[in-house]
Formats: structure tokens, C-alpha cells, sequence
């Protein structure tokens, strides 16, 4: 016999922690109590439309990411910007044209500041109603004080609420995660550094604590991410923590390659092992202060470590060695430059003091440029880099405010009462994407209708009015799960009966109000589908492949143009800064593709994306730590094997401009025509054509579909993943 399911169950399998019933109960209680006591106990119709549609606004369409205590902080805050938007809202409804240019205006600005982080991405909608409600008439100018007063109870109850009412549990901060990521990994470093140093465990150690360490390190990346738990905000704390979350994968990266070698005899193993126990250390205290339990590291001594290292390397020429005995020492080194970022970043994170950054001219902006930069720079400098149509920040703001203005723009012409409803179907449908769009269309039209029909059958009936009171919070909480839980046709279904019996408590209604509202929700549905197949219909999907391959040529370029530095006395140029600002947009376009719906995807966008990153992060660090307007002896295997490599991320950029997947043909190898008995310089040479090599594995990895993961084994029959999988992957 087949067993029943609770409801209960059911609904933790789909809200296991009761987040969307938490948010639902709270914004009931805030809305109903500010609606009632000014509706009934101050008889001011305007104080209760606002004090209920404020926490709608702010508790429902808002979804503001963070603690119970940030997310109080965060509606406070967002307070003065609300008076902002209702004034403006009240005076500009005199004409329906002074009505739209304001929606305009707003609509795009409000949108766009999302690009500040995912908390003001949360606020978005739920500020956008602050506007659109008052910009309807009636045009009351005098009314602005009992407007403001409605939205004044609903945030102050509501930022209450989030704190004393059922309050949601808080997510594993970021700093949390990076601490264990931090942590396994210098498990990881400090089994290679017993295996360079002679211990025969100390490699299979390693390949033990590696699997772990991957599994970290994954836990961190942004997409793996709640909005609450990204340090993706412009300030500088949050990105020095992105910056440090993106050195903890590299060196993780690095630290596979350095096992991979392992096995092979490296010159001066015992130098190598002395660097990787510092760099170990490093990395644990990172850990430590990151996970509360200690200071800020201290970055003085993998700094004197590195130099000890290269002055050591100096000091003994590599003779007529084989040139592939000196890729240990430069993994390592590589290891360190990347650890001693590391440690900084963190520094900058515990507002610590960090050395004077040595980066030359041409590697400029520096890693850690935002270290020393006023909070209100960061900020413009983040709005700035994204005012570019190529921006989906971009593209999504104007696409949102064209559709909010258009529905306005009908609204008022074709005299629609309650035109507000239109502006708010425009805003509940449209989506990134013209498919989101359409997938989001036909459930809200279904549920606005079947949900008119009942509105419309209870006010024909003619209810005695305390029917309404005593059905309105109950609707109320289950429409707001309904939403979540069930899907859009649901929460609309609900939702227009919960509009409807705010209506008959405001001023008398008969059933037409029902007709109404599917007239204006199929108006602004129609203009946000429409608008949504004009601008930008592919939305992320279509811009990832042109930013993806925009950001690979750039970083082509930068390949080809640092090796010259370094290794021809070419004089520096603009390759690398550009290379990084693209990088920006093809990231933001990434983490919007990962929020719509796609099929699947030929191309392994985030093998793509690190290709590219690890070619910018390489040339900073070579930049950074090698001497540059000179000429190499010995550099024509160099120079041709980096105008390979370049050319391939070329090559790559372009066939995702032409959406024509990714080439499948090998990447070239590695020449293997070294010169030895160059003397020092052969160092430098062996650290360039590490970086090189590393390049080529990343982009191999592209042209490698990603397997798909499997379903972890239990604890105890797990088996090891190294003897299982390619080490290769544990990059991906």
C-alpha cells in the first residue's frame, strides 16, 4: 500500500528550511496589522493602502539576501530612498507623460543599481513598486504625508518582524567556506612539501586530502552560491574576499600540478619543500583569521620566502640541467606569488595594512588596487565599468524600464482604472530572456483569470464586509506560499483575490473590479512579452557568447604582448587592463546565463572563463615578479610556443563570437626545444613556459566536455576519486 505524504513533507521537500512560509507569515502579519489599524483604527484609506502595499512591496517582491539582522538593517536603509521614489511618483502623476519619463528614469536607475551586488539586485522589484503605485492618479499632492506615513509603518514593521518573527536561519558565511577551502588545501601543500623533502608517503598523502580539498574549493564558487553567502557587493571587503576566493582556486589548481610532478626528479627539491611548508602556513593562518580564530596573516614572511627562494636560484646557475627538472621550482614559486596575494587580500579584508604593492607600469592596475581606495570610488568605478550596452546589467535595466514606461505610457492613454495592476503584471512577467518570458506568460494569464473568476463570483455574491477582513489574512499567507511552493499561475491565482478583497475594503466594488484586473494584467503581460523579444531576446545566453569570446581574444592578446615584455624588451601596452575589463563583463554575463532557462550547453562555460582568468592572473604575477625591458637569450621556442598558445585563445574567442561551439582539435604542445646552459635566465625562461603549458591544459580542459558529477557514495564505501578520475578534473 502506498504511503500518504504529509503536507507538512511536502512542503519541506520543496522549502526544506520553511524560508518561503517564514517570509509569507511575516509580511501577512506586518501587512494586515498596518492595513487594519489605519484603515479601521485611523479611517485613513491612503495610510492602509500604503502600509500594505509597502510590506507587499518590500516583504514579497523584494528578496533581500543576509541575515535576519542585515536584512532589518537593509529595509532601513532602503527608507529614504522609498520617500524618494513615492514623492517623486505623486508629483509626476499629473500628466501621464511627466508619469512615463519618470518611469523611465527610475525604472532604469533602480534596475541598474543592482549591479552593486546581489542586495540591491533583491531590492529592485520591491523599490520599483514604490514608484509605480503613486504614479497613477488621482493626483493628490496632498495626500504625499499619509503616504509616506503607510510606507513608514510597513518597512518599520517589517525590518521588526525579520528580526523577532520566526526568523529565517542564516546561511554559512562566505568567510566560513573560504576558511575550510583555505584550510584543505595547505593539508594538501604541506603532504608535497614531506614529498619533495624525501618522505615516500608524502604524495599519496597529498592524493588523499586532494578530493577534499576540490570539494571546498567548489563549495565557494559563486554560482554554487545563496545571493547571501557572494561577496559580490562593489565595497571593499567583499572584494577582497571574491579576490581571495579566486587565489584559493588557483592555488588549488597549482597545487594539483605540483603533485602531478611529484614524480619526477626536480632540481633543488629540498628549496621547493621549504617553500611549500611556508606557503602551507600562509594559507593556514588566511584560514585561521578568516574562521575566527586568529589575526590577520601575516605576509612578511612568504615574502621573504619568495625572495630567499629567487636569490637561491640566482646564486646557482642550472648548469646543462634538463630544462623540464626547473618546472617544480617555478610551480612552486608560482604557488608562493599567488599565497602571498592571498595573504594580502585577506589583510585587506580584516582592514590590516598591507606592503607597498611592487607591481611595475606595465601590469598596472595592480591586484590589489581597491586596497587603498575611498568606499564611494569602489562604488562609481563599479557603476562605471557596466554603463555599456555589452553589459547585462545594462541591457537588463533599459529592458526593464522600456517595458515599465511602455505599460505606463498605455495605461494612461487607454484610461485603464487600476492601471497600476498593468505596470505590475509587466514587472511579475518579464524576465531576462525572451524563453523566460514566455515560460512565465501562460501560468500568470491562466492564474490571473481562474483567480478573477472567484474574486469575481465572492463580490457578486455581496458578502457581508466582515467576511473580507476575517479572508483576508488567510489568503494572504497562502498566497504568499503559494508562490514558491506552487508556481507563478498559483501565487497570480491567489494573489488577484487578495487585491480584490483589499479593494472592497477600501471603497465599494462589484465584480467588474475582477474583469479589470485580467484587462490590465493581460496589457502589461502582452508589452512585457513584446518587450522582451525586442531588446536583447536572448539575454545572457546570447551576450555570455559574445563577452566569452570577447574576454578569450583579449586575453590572447595579453599572452602575446607580456611575453614580449619579459622576454624581447617590448615596450608595454593596453592588452592586459582590457583583457580584465572584458573579463568583468563576461562574468556578470555568466552568472545571468546561470539564472535562466537554457538547454544544454555545447560549451563548458566555466572551463572557458577560467582559461582566460588564469591567463591574466599568470601575467600579473610574471609581470610582478620579473624583471622586464630586457632580452632573454634562448627565446625562440619561448616566443613561438606563447604566439601559439595566443593564438589559440584567439582562435577560441572568435568560434564563440560566430556561435560556432569550440574548435575540437588538440591544442599545440609544448615544442620541447629548451635551451640548457643559459645560466640564470634559463629561470626566468622555465617559469614563462610553465605558465605557458598551464594555459594549454586550460584550454584543453575547454575542448574536454565536462563529465557530469555522480552521486557522492556513502561515507564509508567512498572510493578515492584519484583512482577514479583524471587529475585533470580536480581543476575544473
Amino acid at each position: 500500500m502506498p504511503r500518504l505524504t504529509s503536507p507538512l513533507a511536502w512542503v519541506r521537500r520543496r522549502d526544506p528550511a520553511l524560508v518561503g512560509i517564514r517570509r509569507a507569515a511575516r509580511v501577512t502579519l506586518v501587512a494586515c496589522l498596518g492595513f487594519y489599524a489605519c484603515r479601521y483604527g485611523l479611517d485613513n484609506p491612503t495610510m492602509a493602502t500604503y502600509a500594505l502595499f509597502g510590506a507587499v512591496a518590500m516583504g514579497v517582491l523584494a528578496q533581500v539576501p543576509g541575515t535576519p539582522l542585515q536584512r532589518g538593517r537593509t529595509l532601513l536603509a532602503v527608507l529614504p530612498v522609498g520617500y524618494a521614489l513615492v514623492t517623486a511618483g505623486t508629483l509626476l502623476s499629473v500628466t501621464t507623460w511627466s508619469a512615463a519619463a519618470g518611469m523611465l528614469t527610475f525604472g532604469f536607475l533602480v534596475s541598474y543599481a543592482g549591479v552593486g551586488g546581489p542586495r540591491l539586485v533583491g531590492l529592485a522589484n520591491g523599490v520599483q513598486l514604490l514608484y509605480i503605485l503613486p504614479c497613477f492618479p488621482p493626483y493628490d499632492p496632498g495626500s504625499l504625508g499619509y503616504r509616506l506615513a503607510g510606507l513608514t509603518i510597513a518597512v518599520l514593521l517589517l525590518a521588526a518582524a525579520e528580526l523577532v518573527l520566526w526568523p529565517d536561519p542564516a546561511p554559512v558565511p562566505y568567510p566560513v567556506l573560504l576558511a575550510g577551502a583555505l584550510t584543505a588545501v595547505a593539508g594538501c601543500q604541506e603532504g608535497l612539501a614531506g614529498a619533495y623533502d624525501g618522505d615516500p608517503d608524502g604524495r599519496d598523502r597529498t592524493g588523499r586530502r586532494l578530493p577534499g580539498a576540490t570539494e571546498a574549493a567548489e563549495a565557494i564558487r559563486p554560482s554554487r552560491l545563496s545571493p547571501a553567502q557572494r561577496p559580490a557587493s562593489a565595497g571593499r571587503r567583499d572584494r577582497a574576499l571574491s579576490h581571495a576566493g579566486g587565489l584559493a582556486r588557483l592555488a588549488l589548481g597549482r597545487t594539483v600540478d605540483l603533485y602531478q610532478e611529484a614524480g619526477r626528479p626536480a632540481l633543488s627539491g629540498d628549496a621547493v619543500a621549504d617553500l611549500l611548508r611556508q606557503t602551507s602556513s600562509t594559507t593556514r593562518a588566511a584560514a585561521a583569521w578568516l574562521g575566527g580564530d586568529g589575526p590577520p596573516p601575516d605576509d612578511t614572511r612568504i615574502t621573504r620566502a619568495v625572495e630567499t627562494f629567487r636569490r637561491a636560484r640566482l646564486q646557482a646557475p642550472p648548469g646543462r640541467v634538463d630544462p623540464d627538472r626547473l618546472r617544480a621550482g617555478s610551480l612552486a614559486l608560482g604557488l608562493a606569488e599567488w599565497t602571498t596575494e592571498l595573504a594580502s587580500a585577506v589583510r585587506v579584508a580584516a582592514k590590516a595594512p598591507i606592503r607597498p604593492d611592487p607591481t611595475p607600469p606595465p601590469a598596472r592596475p595592480e591586484p590589489l588596487w581597491y586596497a587603498d581606495q575611498p568606499a564611494a570610488q569602489l562604488w562609481w568605478r563599479r557603476f562605471r565599468d557596466h554603463l555599456t550596452p555589452r553589459s547585462v546589467y545594462f541591457q537588463g535595466a533599459l529592458r526593464l524600464a522600456l517595458a515599465l514606461t511602455g505599460a505606463r505610457v498605455l495605461a494612461g492613454v487607454l484610461d485603464l482604472s487600476h492601471g497600476f495592476w498593468v505596470l505590475l503584471a509587466t514587472l511579475t512577467v518579464l524576465r531576462t530572456s525572451a524563453l523566460g518570458t514566455r515560460s512565465t506568460l501562460r501560468p500568470a494569464l491562466v492564474g490571473t483569470v481562474v483567480g478573477s473568476v472567484l474574486a469575481g463570483a465572492l463580490l457578486l455574491a455581496g458578502a457581508d464586509p466582515r467576511v473580507y477582513e476575517v479572508a483576508l489574512p488567510i489568503l494572504m499567507l497562502v498566497g504568499f506560499s503559494a508562490g514558491p511552493l506552487l508556481g507563478v499561475g498559483w501565487g497570480q491565482a491567489l494573489f488577484t483575490l487578495v487585491i480584490s478583497l483589499v479593494f472592497a475594503q477600501l471603497a465599494p466594488v462589484n465584480w467588474q473590479l475582477a474583469e479589470t484586473r485580467v484587462v490590465d494584467v493581460a496589457v502589461g503581460a502582452t508589452v512585457g512579452v513584446l518587450i522582451g523579444l525586442l531588446a536583447w531576446p536572448r539575454g545572457g545566453t546570447g551576450e555570455l557568447h559574445r563577452t566569452a569570446g570577447q574576454f578569450l581574444h583579449a586575453s590572447g592578446a595579453a599572452v602575446r604582448q607580456s611575453v614580449a615584455v619579459l622576454a624581447a624588451g617590448a615596450a608595454p601596452g593596453a592588452a592586459l587592463p582590457q583583457a580584465r575589463r572584458q573579463g568583468q563583463l563576461a562574468t556578470a554575463s555568466y552568472a545571468q546565463y546561470q539564472t535562466e532557462p537554457h538547454g544544454p550547453s555545447k560549451v563548458d562555460w566555466q572551463a572557458t572563463l577560467n582559461a582566460g582568468h588564469d591567463a591574466i592572473a599568470g601575467a600579473d604575477a610574471m609581470l610582478r615578479s620579473h624583471p622586464t625591458g630586457q632580452r632573454l637569450p634562448a627565446t625562440g621556442p619561448l616566443t613561438a610556443y606563447a604566439d601559439a598558445i595566443a593564438g589559440e585563445y584567439e582562435r577560441f574567442g572568435m568560434a564563440l563570437r560566430n556561435r560556432d561551439g569550440v574548435p575540437r582539435d588538440p591544442v599545440p604542445a609544448d615544442p620541447g626545444r629548451w635551451p640548457n646552459g643559459s645560466g640564470p635566465d634559463l629561470y626566468q625562461l622555465a617559469d614563462l613556459r610553465t605558465w605557458l603549458t598551464a594555459l594549454a591544459a586550460a584550454l584543453a580542459r575547454i575542448t574536454t566536455p565536462a563529465t557530469p558529477r555522480a552521486a557522492a557514495a556513502p561515507a564509508d564505501r567512498r572510493p578515492s576519486p584519484l583512482s577514479q578520475a583524471d587529475p585533470r578534473d580536480l581543476r575544473r
